[in-house]
């Protein structure tokens, strides 16, 4: 295991060598700026030291004499994106599945992976994702955040959830004979004492937030059905909270998600089962969901749907019918689409759809900035004003008309330092 990390370290250093930091203060002029809540006309943001120190209509900033001005026109300033889930140590199972890439590929092959994800997504307009689980790689992500944090690769902010936690039995890979023994996609752990145990390792191994998978596909005929009691759960988020972190649950059933959400998990990932009455109980507890909907689509279509001319498959019809029941409720919701099922640097695919699917336009921006930064806790992100990180980008025209406008980026700019333009 040492030699691994090693070579994983030596890879990420030889990505690149670059260190990134801002020069000097800068001041940007857009003629459109969408600030997180509304749309602007002929604002002025002033940036330093990676922070927005000031921010308001052109008229009232006074910008410092020695900044680098850029002028943004026939463009909409925006707050950076939020990817609300994502996995950056996969890559879509077309090109080769997930059996495989927990078994065959090596930490160091996983590792040069996440870095090109990472700058793509970051190339993308995405400035902070949110990681839902290494996927059989241990603690890699933590070490590739750590990576991204001291500037030795490019890539969003990161806030990762480390391996997550399965009960014995229900993950994979599956399908080999009793006497083998195969590395599996998260950690297995049961009942209190074992769970308190797992939790408080993951928090030791540097996880910012603990995920649980609440049901799997471990049914008699191979159908999702829940996987720990009320009280376990409640354990995991006890034991989570108590130590500053919250806890994200992999529910796709009904009954997986009442647990969850009877438990006091923060958010609830993909929900394809979710009914009237669940999605009741979520917004009484404040729990909100992660519909995930790029990534059924896109496995959909992995396995042959050829969509726009073959009708809907029952998967894709459940989960248009969840998220509506969802939308009329008023649960809210995290734009994250599960990236890594699908390309990485092509999250809008996830935005795209959540308006295809009913929400609004100018709703769907607001989720993947401010929204979102709400939801997840991310309180020195998500707007444009002052006392925020200068994580800022500009996308073609308006998308508060046109969602799609995001897939066209100009200026990237994290922590007040421009690595797009």
């Amino acid at each position: 295991m040492i030699a691994r990390i090693i070579i994983v370290l030596v890879c990420l250093i030889c990505m690149n060598d670059r260190s990134f930091s801002q020069k000097g203060p800068i001041v940007i002029h857009a003629s459109s700026l969408f600030d997180g809540d509304q749309l602007r006309n002929d604002w002025t943001v002033v940036i330093d030291e990676g922070l927005i120190v000031a921010a308001g209509p052109s008229a009232s900033i006074d910008a410092p004499a020695d900044a680098e001005v850029i002028n943004i026109q026939n463009q909409t300033l925006m707050p950076g994106m939020i990817e609300g889930h994502s996995h950056i140590l996969l890559h879509p199972y077309n090109e080769t599945s997930w059996n495989d890439q927990v078994l065959k590929e090596t930490f160091a092959e996983r590792a040069l992976r996440a870095g090109n994800h990472l700058k793509a997504s970051l190339e993308a307009g995405f400035t902070t994702m949110r990681d839902l689980g290494s996927e059989g790689a241990g603690y890699l992500d933590v070490g590739i955040k750590q990576s991204v944090e001291k500037g030795v690769i490019p890539g969003p902010h990161l806030v990762v959830a480390g391996p997550a936690i399965v009960a014995t039995g229900s993950y994979g890979p599956k399908g080999f004979g009793e006497h083998v023994t195969v590395p599996l996609g998260a950690y297995e752990a049961d009942g209190v004492d074992d769970l308190i145990k797992e939790v408080r390792r993951q928090i030791g191994g540097g996880a910012d937030i603990i995920k649980v998978y609440a049901d799997y596909r471990w049914g008699p005929n191979g159908e999702a059905k829940p996987t720990f009691t009320i009280d376990e759960l409640k354990t995991i988020v006890n034991i989570a909270n108590s130590s500053g972190r919250p806890v994200v649950a992999h529910a796709a059933t009904a009954e997986g998600m009442r647990r969850a959400t009877l438990a006091g998990v923060y958010t609830i990932e993909h929900g394809d089962g979710g009914t009237k009455e669940v999605f009741e109980l979520m917004k009484e507890h404040g729990v909100a969901l992660c519909p995930t909907l790029a990534a059924g689509d896109a496995i959909m279509q992995y396995r042959g749907w050829n969509k726009g001319v073959d009708p809907d498959p029952a998967r894709i019809v459940a989960k248009k019918k969840s998220f509506s029941l969802a939308l009329q409720v008023g649960v809210d919701i995290v734009a994250g689409g599960d990236v890594g099922v699908f390309p990485h640097g092509d999250n809008v695919r996830e935005l795209e759809m959540m308006v295809d699917y009913g929400m609004t336009d100018e709703q769907v921006l607001k989720n993947v900035t401010s929204v979102n930064a709400d939801l997840l806790g991310l309180t020195d992100r998500g707007r444009i004003m002052k006392g925020m990180k200068a994580d800022i980008i500009s996308v073609s025209e308006d998308p508060s008309k046109n969602i799609v406008k995001l897939k066209t980026v100009g200026l990237v700019m994290k922590d007040g330092v421009i690595y797009k333009e």
